[in-house]
């Protein structure tokens, strides 16, 4: 049940690849460029989508026709803690070329499987969706900037995309406990949805540490994983709340996929379900993914 791919040098390959052994619905590469360098890449089944975590870059996306999709100085913070991000949509079986503009640029790309082919796009700075919510009193202090979502819905397919942070130092994140993994109608007539997905952490400062629980059943033991900037986590199934260590900003970069529905709807674990009406704002969350 899930995976931690500990932090290590990709080689600007991908770290999630095109049907993973858990989470074969999800793609995940980490780009490093410098100065003029360039970067290539084309997915069959995948709609991906470029986001810059810091520098900038001219992304051109070319379709099967050859007809190209110019999107010039993408990105414009240092790094995720400076500003909002600014990112491409890149339809399946399109062409991205992506080159870097500044000195350096450091680049997620998030993939997600889809049957049809759309029209490429860009999200600028202004256009991120963010929400905050919960407080400093219940430790669950977050801020959510939506990168595919709800704002742009018609524009994608099954992939959403976000950048989160814990606000402050320390706190809980995806609580109260969660899950995505079936798509069903509960005996209340309230759905579950199927989504799997995938992480990659940064903590502020880089030296901070978290960690990741994974728990199928309500009452069961799952493994907790000790999680650094740079590590990826890998959800197929079950809870999966996180927290960071008090002192540390946590940052985690978010790729969720649904199986068949474009909207996300979680089933809270009900020993702490409760929380929902406790814990400020949380709603708002919780319906900017559906």
């Amino acid at each position: 049940m899930g995976k931690h791919i500990p932090p290590f040098d990709n080689h600007n390959e991908a770290i999630i690849d095109v049907n993973d052994d858990t989470t074969p619905l999800c793609y995940f590469n980490h780009v490093r460029l410098a100065q003029g360098e360039t970067f290539d890449y084309m997915l069959d089944d995948y709609e991906t989508v470029v986001v810059l975590a810091g520098g900038t870059c001219s992304v051109t996306v070319t379709e099967q026709n050859g007809q190209t999709h110019a999107f010039d100085n993408i990105g414009q913070r240092e790094s995720v803690w400076t500003g909002n991000p600014e990112s491409v949509y890149v339809p399946v079986g399109m062409t991205a070329k992506l080159e870097c503009v500044s000195d350096h640029a450091d680049i997620m790309i998030a993939g997600g499987r889809f049957e049809e082919t759309l029209s490429p796009f860009c999200v600028r700075q202004n256009d991120v969706d963010i929400v905050q919510y919960g407080s400093d009193d219940t430790k669950t202090h977050r801020k959510i900037k939506h990168v595919l979502g709800q704002s742009n819905a018609d524009k994608r397919g099954r992939l959403l995309v976000s950048e989160l942070f814990t606000v402050g130092a320390g706190g809980w994140s995806g609580f109260p406990p969660h899950k995505h993994d079936e798509d069903r109608v509960k005996e209340d007539g309230s759905k579950e949805t199927f989504y799997e997905e995938v992480y990659q952490f940064r903590f502020n400062p880089d030296f901070g540490f978290g960690a990741q629980f994974l728990y199928e059943h309500e009452d069961d033991f799952g493994p907790v994983y000790h999680v650094r900037t740079g590590s990826v986590i890998a959800i197929d199934k079950g809870y999966h709340p996180s927290v960071a260590a008090p002192g540390y900003e946590m940052y985690y970069f978010t790729i969720i996929v649904g199986k068949t529905s474009k909207s996300l709807i979680q089933h809270f674990d009900p020993h702490h379900e409760y929380q929902v009406e406790t814990i400020p704002g949380i709603k708002d969350m919780i319906a900017k993914f559906k």
